[in-house]
């Protein structure tokens, strides 16, 4: 896949993943599912900084626009999951700064979102988001552009679990549609699947 970049927007490298983690964590701190599995924003920054650098940093397609934003996106055939160490590490972090429940509740919310996760070839979309002094700037378009322009090349839909119902608009307008609502636990608040078929 081809992605043009134009303007602030680089694709990342491995050795952006504090950045990737740093931007994410700050854009889902107030995060309705994120806040209920973690219960904090300190828990939410340790498990995103993991994941973004033993998973998508590594072998996703990752991309920062400047310090304000941050979006990590992998194909559908990418291994998601995490060795023994990274899986340590995160677990001992949610532990260490989540609420009680954390680790138990974010291992559920994983094997849901793999059960739910579509198997037609795709792009996933796992997060994007800006700093809350960038928000309203243009940097969510500018980054999640790039790829659905590549997509809609290679003839590739996108997939997504919208985790936060004020972000639904803004996912709609690129092109996703409404597939199902899904809770990753009991009680939880909803994610939205969210698909967008590749525009001719």
């Amino acid at each position: 896949m081809q992605v043009e970049l134009s303007g602030d927007v680089r694709a990342a490298t491995p050795a952006d993943w504090r950045q990737l983690g740093d931007i994410t964590a700050e854009s889902f701190a107030d995060d309705p599912v994120n806040k209920w599995i973690f219960g904090n924003s300190r828990a939410i920054k340790s498990a995103f900084t993991v994941l973004a650098r033993d998973i998508y940093a590594k072998r996703g397609h990752c991309y920062l626009a400047g310090d304000g934003g941050a979006a990590m996106w992998c194909t559908s055939d990418m291994d998601r999951s995490l060795s023994t160490l990274p899986l340590l590490s995160l677990a001992a972090g949610v532990m260490r700064w989540g609420s009680k429940g954390a680790v138990k509740r974010a291992i559920t919310a994983g094997e849901v979102m793999d059960a739910n996760h579509p198997h037609e070839p795709h792009m996933y979309l796992f997060t994007i988001g800006t700093r809350k002094a960038a928000r309203g700037t243009g940097l969510g378009k500018a980054l999640i552009r790039p790829v659905l322009e590549a997509c809609d090349r290679d003839g590739l839909p996108a997939y997504l679990e919208n985790s936060n119902p004020d972000n639904t608009g803004f996912y709609m307008s690129h092109g996703f549609e409404h597939m199902k609502l899904f809770e990753v636990g009991e009680g939880s608040p909803p994610l939205e699947a969210m698909w967008r078929k590749p525009r001719a």
